[in-house]
């Protein structure tokens, strides 16, 4: 491992990060972001998934074993645990990596327009269709079609789906003429997609075909040991030219690692960007993060404090927003909230935060 006896002194072991409640002695030590950077370059995947933890080696070796055949993948788990991030490591070691990556949010679209997006449409097809257009399906071409969220994709257009996947053709609205695709299908969602099937709002025949190859990501909680090196990788990524970070307090790490991470991944990120903006000093500390209270179930909070609580909202909302270019629903996601309430918080704004 990079770092040579530094690293041994002042990093974390994979033990040490399993046993949280070992961060305990007369002055807290200071971790050097230079040895877990080191650690983090030498694993971090080719689609970006971090993680060394038993849970995410079995990952890795799924990843490993699925990149290169053309058969369907389905992704579990819960929101926040970077289920995208696996279809793009499937597809960025692959044989089809110099071919498009398309994603696709099934939740984000109206039932309205998603057929069309999907499959395209001819000219003169409906009111409006003034050219030809063509789907997200033959837009991924020899690559890799990510369908986000497949629970809930509406029942109708799960059979023009399943027709798709099985015969390998497109047939565009308003067309006669089908179209070959070899896109390979990846699925992920966050649903019980058994139980869906059971209810009757998930068709039988659609999940066995694309549950040829399941894979199903743990929680933040269950593997704890990678969050040095997530946020580590969060502190690169949010990096501020006003508050460099140079070393992690122990006590932070250690209350980091003793919450159980409800949103997961994402949740950790948002955390580390806030934590950066509202501290001070080149060390992250444990009081940066005791700033954003987990919880607020009362009317006991003061005036300061709303305000203070409405400039963080305000803060992440507006730094999302950069990092997407714009793209309220892609921010809404790497939040971790629902596109509406994004949309009303803009509105609260005077739509431009920025």
């Amino acid at each position: 491992m990079a770092g040579g006896d530094r690293l041994s002194e002042s990093s974390l072991c994979a033990d040490e990060a399993q046993a949280p409640e070992r961060y305990h002695g007369s002055e807290p030590l200071n971790l050097e972001l230079h040895a877990l950077r080191s650690q983090l370059e030498s694993t971090v995947s080719p689609g970006g998934l971090i993680g060394v933890s038993l849970r995410m080696r079995t990952i890795h070796n799924l990843i490993d074993k699925a990149r290169d055949h053309a058969f369907s993948v389905i992704i579990l788990g819960e929101t926040g645990t970077g289920k995208e991030l696996v279809a793009r490591c499937i597809h960025n070691s692959g044989s089809r990596k110099h071919s498009p990556f398309v994603a696709v949010d099934c939740s984000s679209l109206t039932p309205a327009l998603i057929e069309s997006e999907l499959f395209g449409y001819v000219r003169g097809a409906f009111t409006g269709a003034e050219t030809n257009k063509k789907g997200l399906v033959e837009a991924a071409e020899t690559g890799t079609l990510f369908l986000d969220e497949i629970g809930e994709l509406p029942r109708e257009l799960q059979a023009k789906l399943l027709r798709v996947i099985q015969e390998k053709e497109v047939r565009p609205l308003g067309s006669t003429d089908a179209k070959p695709v070899n896109a390979r299908f990846i699925a992920a969602t966050h649903r019980d997609l058994k139980h869906a099937v059971d209810d009757g709002t998930f068709r039988r025949d659609l999940y066995y075909r694309l549950n040829v190859f399941p894979i199903a990501m743990p929680p933040l909680r269950e593997r704890k040991e990678d969050i040095p090196l997530l946020v580590t990788a969060f502190l690169t990524k949010h990096a501020d030219s006003m508050r460099p970070i140079e070393t992690i307090c122990q006590d932070f790490l250690r209350s980091v690692m003793s919450h159980d991470w409800p949103g997961n991944v994402r949740e950790l990120e948002n955390f580390v960007a806030r934590c950066i903006a509202l501290g001070s000093g080149p060390t992250l500390r444990d009081e940066d993060g005791c700033l954003i209270p987990e919880e607020i179930g009362n009317n006991t909070l003061a005036e300061t404090d709303t305000q203070r609580l409405d400039s963080i909202e305000r803060y992440t909302i507006v730094k999302a927003l950069k990092e997407t270019n714009g793209d309220k629903i892609a921010a809404a996601r790497i939040l971790g909230i629902g596109k509406t309430t994004i949309y009303r918080k803009l509105r609260q704004y005077g739509q431009n935060p920025i």
